[in-house]
C-alpha cells in the first residue's frame, strides 16, 4: 500500500486549519521516514514560499499534527526532529461512537464440541523494552507550575513527559526555571484554549533562547596597577604619592622657577 496515504477526516475537514495547513500535512504523512522537512526543503518543492509553509507548520504544531524536539548529537550539534502524527494524541484518547444495536440472530441448536489436543505453549521472542528515562526534574517543575500562572494550562502527566526534554533544553541554554514559565505564558490567547499542551509544544519550539556564545576572552583581566605609598613633601608637607621621599609636584616646579 505504499501507492496510498490514508488522511482522516478530523484532517481534511479540519475547521481552524486553513487549506495550505491541511494540503501540506497530508503531503508530509504520505512520505518516507527521515524525509526532510524544514521550511526550506517544503518551500523548495511548491510555489508557496517560506512564509506561507512556515505559518502552515505552525498551524499544524499548534494543533497536535506536528511535533519537532531539539536533539543534541554525539557531536554536541543541536538538531531539530519532526515528527508527524496522522491523528493527533489529544485525538486519540476520545472513545469512538458506539455502534447502532443490531438484532442477535437466532441461537442455532448447540452441539457438543470436540476435545481438542492442548496447544503447546509458545515463547515470545520480544525482548522486554526498558523503561523510558525519568525527565529532567526542573522541567517538570516548570511545566507543572504554568497552571499557577493561568489556569488553562494544565497539563497531564503523559503531556508533561512529553514536553519536559523541550523544556529542559531552555534551562540547559541558561534561563531560570521563572524565566521559562514567564516566556510561555506571556501573551497568551484570551479565547479559550483548548488544546494546552499543543500550544505549549509550539511556544517551548517557536520561542526557544539561543545558545550562550563561548567565551574567546580570559576570565581574569590584566593586573591592576599598584598604588604608591603616600609621602609627605618636604617643602609644604602636603602628602603626594611617590617611590620615596621628597618634594610634591608644585614644590618641584618652585624650585626649578626659582
Amino acid at each position: 500500500m505504499s501507492e496510498f496515504t490514508v488522511v482522516g477526516h478530523h484532517l481534511a475537514q479540519h475547521e481552524n486549519l486553513s487549506l495550505t495547513a491541511i494540503g501540506l500535512a497530508t503531503h508530509i504523512q504520505s512520505l518516507p521516514d527521515g524525509s526532510k522537512v524544514g521550511i526550506k526543503d517544503l518551500a523548495a518543492k511548491f510555489p508557496e514560499g517560506e512564509v506561507r509553509v512556515a505559518a502552515a507548520l505552525r498551524e499544524l504544531e499548534a494543533h497536535g499534527y506536528l511535533e519537532r524536539i531539539k536533539e543534541r548529537l554525539p557531536s554536541g550539534r543541536i538538531v531539530t526532529r519532526t515528527i508527524s502524527y496522522n491523528k493527533p494524541p489529544h485525538l486519540r484518547d476520545q472513545a469512538p461512537p458506539e455502534p447502532p444495536a443490531v438484532q442477535a440472530p437466532p441461537e442455532a441448536p448447540r452441539t457438543e464440541p470436540k476435545p481438542r489436543a492442548p496447544r503447546p505453549q509458545r515463547r515470545s521472542l520480544r525482548a522486554p523494552q526498558p523503561d523510558p528515562q525519568d525527565p529532567d526534574p526542573d522541567a517538570v517543575g516548570v511545566l507543572v507550575g504554568l497552571r499557577t500562572y493561568d489556569p488553562r494550562l494544565f497539563l497531564s502527566e503523559r503531556d508533561i513527559r512529553r514536553l519536559a526534554p523541550a523544556a529542559a533544553e531552555w534551562l540547559a541554554r541558561g534561563m531560570a526555571p521563572g524565566d521559562v514559565k514567564r516566556a510561555l505564558t506571556a501573551g497568551l490567547p484570551t479565547d479559550p484554549i483548548r488544546h494546552p499542551a499543543a500550544l505549549m509544544a509550539h511556544r517551548l519550539t517557536a520561542f526557544l533562547p539561543p545558545e550562550l556564545p563561548p567565551r574567546s576572552e580570559p576570565l581574569s583581566g590584566p593586573p591592576a596597577p599598584r598604588r604608591l605609598p603616600l609621602q609627605n613633601c618636604e617643602g609644604c608637607d602636603r602628602a603626594f604619592r611617590a617611590e620615596g621621599p621628597g618634594s610634591c609636584l608644585g614644590c618641584a616646579a618652585t624650585a626649578v622657577a626659582a
